[in-house]
């Protein structure tokens, strides 16, 4: 079982207002296919982020952090329809490609209480990877009995799965060579033993990101492999041809940065 999310900064221009990067998205599309078609056993799960769609909604209405005022309710229903809109947009170029995918929105599955899902409907989902289709899962707005209203995001989403689906790999394809040091190299590993030493090394995200950029994700990724040890990340580019389908063939081919366990 692999977990692979497509970056909102791979498939779309973050520093525009959606902007699809519709050659990357195609060709991304096709290597999956050729993946799959070259291991049909491989057990799939896709995710795709909100990019220059959700993102720029998001931070105009302050989404992430509560709903309470009409404008703002509006705007929750505005982050809802851009998300969606990508989402259809990745699935249409998926679907192009040969494959059969399913998507699943957060906003109609999930139950939040303070930015932190605390239900999800899992069935569904395992439903479709049981009949051999992909599920694929998008960055979305949630109703939370604490803010109101919240956002969540795919590697949310997919952390939650986790515990169900118990995934070998999430694989986090965005446009960097994984997670840069301070001079501009990558780093090969992260685990708790040397996160003190690159933590300095953690910026933010190019673009409007309203979940955080990259120490927000590689701090949620720790948590993740702690709580499942078996598990490995990996963060590549999704941006050199190939890839994408290299790392569903073999994650550590590829270059980028991978992120374990110490409980390993």
């Amino acid at each position: 079982m692999i977990f692979l999310k497509l970056g909102g900064s791979l498939i779309t221009d973050k520093t525009e207002v959606e902007a699809v990067r519709w050659a990357v998205l195609r060709r991304i599309a096709e290597e999956i296919g050729d993946s799959i078609a070259s291991h049909p056993s491989l057990r799939l799960l896709l995710g795709n982020g909100s990019g220059s769609f959700g993102h720029v909604v998001a931070a105009r209405y302050g989404t992430r952090n509560g709903v309470t005022t009409a404008a703002q309710w509006r705007g929750f229903a505005e982050v809802s329809t851009a998300a969606a809109s990508l989402n259809a947009i990745v699935r249409a170029a998926l679907q192009d490609a040969g494959l059969a995918t399913v998507s699943f929105g957060a906003h109609s599955s999930a139950d939040c209480v303070d930015g932190k899902i605390t239900s999800l409907a899992t069935k569904p989902i395992q439903s479709a990877l049981n009949a051999n289709l992909i599920p694929l899962l998008y960055g979305d707005v949630a109703f939370d009995s604490v803010r109101g209203g919240t956002i969540v995001s795919t590697e949310e989403i997919m952390s939650y799965l986790a515990a169900d689906l118990q995934p070998r790999w999430l694989l986090l394809a965005g446009e960097t060579d994984g997670v840069y040091d301070l001079d501009g190299v990558t780093i090969p590993t992260i685990s708790r033993t040397n996160l003190d030493e690159i933590r300095a090394a953690l910026g933010g995200s190019r673009g409007t990101d309203v979940t955080g950029g990259m120490v927000t994700k590689v701090l949620s990724m720790l948590d993740l492999v702690d709580a499942h040890p078996n598990m490995s990340i990996r963060i590549f580019s999704g941006l050199h041809a190939g890839a994408v389908r290299d790392a569903l063939i073999d994650p550590e081919s590829v270059a980028g940065t991978t992120i374990f366990s110490r409980l390993k």
